[in-house]
């Protein structure tokens, strides 16, 4: 059994991918991108009411491009989105690309979150900083907290921004039966985060005094008033991947189900304020077909388990006279999540 402190895998372990961040020095805000050279059939699930998104719509099944070259998360809100446009750059000098008869079209869908209130909003990812961090990408396992898209995020603020923690960056995969799933979340969630594992709450909210953890879902059925939040204001973005083969319908399947996972690891979740996405990818370096019951399982499972690393492998920051403490600044206390 996994734990919050574990470091269990990464996505990189799945065959065909690499991964990169651009981290600002200016201002805790960055993006992050995965590229697969060879194209992978991927989709697309956009389960928040207030999304950031780009190239979404051709990842439909019904739709005729079934592979992308690369995905970006971002910061920035819908700034950050430029971010892409500097991926596609780098892609194309690599001859990365759709072939369209006249030059190579880099595939490269994107989704953002909001971390314009950490620090100077003029300062967010653009095309440099997405050029940036495919210069940075490798096979290595990536670093996580507050590094890439998760630099400026937080979570817990719906009882308001003083009340957040540390939100980050994280990373997990397991491998079973010769199939690697792997995922990477940006949790920048308007919910607690809980540990699924252990039903340990290990950031969110905190109380007034800023001193302990608030169990949001208790003090919301116990009749506290949340903060009124600005839709869009938080978001839970990333790529779940894995190196079997998937059609692109059971790619959209998948990442449908790796919902499950922020589910278990973020309460609430997917809320009127978050714009929670999640992306799918199949390599097919295994040349394994898709077992989807198994595949299923293991999205959500390191869904979750990435979501735990966001949290735990961030750090505590201070901006503009406001501190947000990590999860390990603060002791994780008991819920009855489950």
């Amino acid at each position: 059994m996994w734990t919050a402190n574990s470091q269990p895998g990464s996505i990189t372990d799945v065959a065909g991918l690499a991964v990169g961040h651009f981290t600002d020095t200016r201002r805790p805000t960055g993006c992050t991108v995965i590229i697969t050279p060879d194209g992978s059939v991927a989709g697309v699930d956009v389960r928040g009411a207030a999304p950031g998104t780009r190239e979404t719509d051709l990842l439909h099944p019904s739709n005729l491009v079934d592979r992308v070259h690369a995905i970006v998360l971002a910061g920035g809100s819908a700034w950050g989105l430029d971010a892409a446009s500097g991926v596609m750059q780098w892609l194309e000098e690599q001859q990365i690309g759709l072939p369209v008869g006249f030059g190579l079209v880099p595939i490269v869908p994107a989704a953002v979150l909001f971390d314009l209130p950490v620090g100077n909003a003029r300062i967010r990812p653009d095309a440099q900083a997405g050029y940036a961090a495919c210069v940075a990408a490798s096979r290595q396992r990536p670093l996580e907290g507050n590094v890439g898209a998760g630099a400026g995020a937080l979570v817990g603020k719906i009882f308001g921004l003083r009340r957040a923690m540390k939100g980050g960056i994280g990373s997990a995969s397991m491998t079973v039966n010769g199939i690697t799933v792997g995922a990477i979340i940006a949790c920048n969630a308007l919910g607690d985060i809980i540990n699924p594992a252990t039903g340990l709450l290990l950031a969110g909210a905190r109380t007034a005094d800023g001193a302990a953890m608030v169990d949001s879902r208790a003090a919301l059925i116990a009749g506290d008033s949340p903060k009124p939040v600005m839709a869009g204001t938080n978001t839970t973005i990333g790529v779940i991947a894995t190196d079997a083969v998937l059609t692109k319908a059971q790619a959209h399947r998948l990442a449908l189900v790796a919902h499950d996972g922020l589910a278990r690891s973020i309460n609430p979740v997917h809320t009127l304020s978050d714009g929670d996405t999640l992306f799918a990818l199949g390599t097919g370096k295994a040349g394994k077909p898709a077992d989807m019951m198994l595949l299923s399982t293991l999205a959500a499972e390191v869904t979750a388990m990435a979501v735990v690393r966001a949290v735990m492998a961030a750090s505590g920051i201070t901006c503009d006279g406001l501190h947000w403490p990590s999860a390990t600044d603060l002791r994780p206390t008991s819920t009855s999540a489950p």
